[in-house]
């Protein structure tokens, strides 16, 4: 599984914080806002209340009352009922009002309309204690299992007795301002939601324009189509910039002072040698200058592949070293004809247009060189050179680069195959060389992280494969 960009961390990392503040908030606001609502409810249940005992504790006027009998008139009565809110006067409305007498032998009790023939709880009776105002506060279930807020009250009404005073009203105004409330309240937290995620993408995509130039001006280094990070960047990107430009400096540095010593070393062991072969050269067919010559020729081949290798060794870890293929192939391809024309060779070249080897010119030229030569000098009619480009799991900045040498000489057997790969192995003394060439080859490749594959080619003789990176 691949794993996610910095972008993609970010914006989910944001998204999720988000999400978590604004639920936070909105069970906040929610709590707050019904509590409110409660409070609102519960001071006009206590204003009912005090409209009840008040209207219980006035006393009756016995001529007032006698005159009101004569004439019908119940507007006294209809005013208790009614509490100013006609709602306790029709049935079954889920708001009732109850005064009922709690000391005396006989139980006296009188009840809003509303309440038809049914009852209210005690919330004395459900274990709830009076609070600082002297109040009791409660949800219960009223008739027909109605959801209600309540209120209840003992009162001392003196002469006339002890009382508990209740008031009720439908809680269901209290359920329906909170779930109002929260339905816009969500509606806003969704559409801020969407505002806050648009800018988090706004700020993440703009705020790593300065990565994402890096990565492309790294990506152009190891192409070859730069040398450095060039332009401005934010003074938070700027070290990284800064020191990136340093590494790649130094590590040219680096190189350079590694060519400067080899070649100084070759210059110092050359001298010697030659010093050596041309005193024994004076001898003549002298048993001993012989031999002196063929371990001097032995020991030039040495030092030229080793320091051949410190040589690539060095130039391999330079970034931004890029070389076209198709041209040093043609290249080659000409030369060898050239060389081989008494022979009347053959040399067919297809190579992928595009195709760059990820390294220096004169490492490509001294593998397929190697690799050609010795095709030719094999080869009875015709040598084939396929380069191919070819993209690898890693990606389409990691292509794999194959350079295949044909050839329709005799081949070898597996065996031997494995044989030539030594080094300074030769399977025929007749043929000039000195038996390094394809153990340079293998060497060279792997300084890359490459490989050579050697197997039976199609037109009949040796294939020689070589892997290198590409671009």
């Amino acid at each position: 599984m691949r794993a996610k960009s910095l972008a993609t961390r970010l914006f989910l990392s944001a998204t999720a914080w988000v999400v978590v503040i604004l639920l936070i908030t909105g069970i906040i606001l929610s709590s707050v806002y019904k509590r409110s609502v409660e409070r609102a409810f519960d001071r006009r249940l206590n204003f009912y209340l005090r409209t009840l005992i008040a209207e219980a504790a006035q006393p009756d006027d016995p001529a007032d009352k006698n005159d009101k009998t004569d004439k019908g008139d119940k507007s006294a009565d209809r005013s208790v009922q009614s509490l100013g809110e006609p709602l306790f006067e029709l049935p079954l409305s889920g708001w009732y009002w109850r005064m009922a007498r709690v000391d005396g032998d006989k139980p006296e009790v009188r009840a809003s309309r509303s309440l038809w023939d049914a009852t209210l709880p005690k919330l004395e009776d459900m274990g709830i204690e009076l609070d600082q105002s002297g109040v009791r506060l409660a949800y219960v279930k009223g008739p027909e299992d109605q959801h209600l807020r309540m209120v209840e009250r003992p009162v001392d009404l003196g002469t006339e007795g002890k009382y508990l005073a209740s008031v009720a009203g439908d809680a269901t105004e209290i359920d329906d301002e909170t779930w109002a409330f929260n339905t816009y309240l969500a509606a806003t937290f969704a559409a801020l939601t969407v505002g806050l995620l648009l800018t988090t993408i706004f700020q993440v995509r703009f705020g790593l324009a300065p990565l994402k130039r890096i990565s492309s001006s790294l990506a152009a280094i190891r192409s070859g189509d730069a040398e450095r990070l060039e332009g401005e960047f934010p003074e938070e990107i700027a070290p990284l910039a800064r020191e990136t430009n340093a590494l790649l400096d130094a590590n040219r540095a680096i190189v350079e002072r590694s060519r400067t010593h080899v070649g100084n070393l070759a210059h110092a062991i050359k001298t010697p040698l030659s010093v050596i072969v041309n005193e024994a050269g004076t001898h003549g067919l002298d048993p001993f200058a012989m031999k002196i010559l063929e371990q001097a020729d032995i020991m030039r081949d040495q030092v030229a592949h080793h320091l051949e290798r410190a040589r690539i060794a060095a130039r391999a870890q330079t970034i931004g070293t890029v070389t076209e293929v198709a041209p040093v192939i043609g290249a080659l391809a000409r030369t060898m004809e050239k060389i081989h024309r008494d022979r009347d060779i053959l040399i067919d070249v297809d190579a992928a247009a595009g195709a760059k080897f990820r390294g220096e010119r004169q490492d490509l030229e001294e593998m397929t060189g190697n690799l050609v030569d010795n095709a030719c000098k094999w080869a009875e009619q015709q040598v084939r050179i396929e380069v191919l480009l070819e993209l690898t799991p890693g990606g389409p900045l990691n292509p794999t680069l194959r350079i295949i040498v044909d050839d329709d000489g005799p081949g070898l057997s597996p065996e031997q195959r494995v044989q030539v790969a030594g080094r300074g192995q030769r399977l025929d003394e007749t043929k000039p060389g000195s038996g390094l060439g394809l153990s340079i080859v293998t060497d060279l490749a792997a300084l890359y992280g490459g490989s050579l594959k050697l197997g039976a080619a199609p037109i009949g003789g040796l294939r020689a494969e070589l892997v290198l990176p590409g671009v």
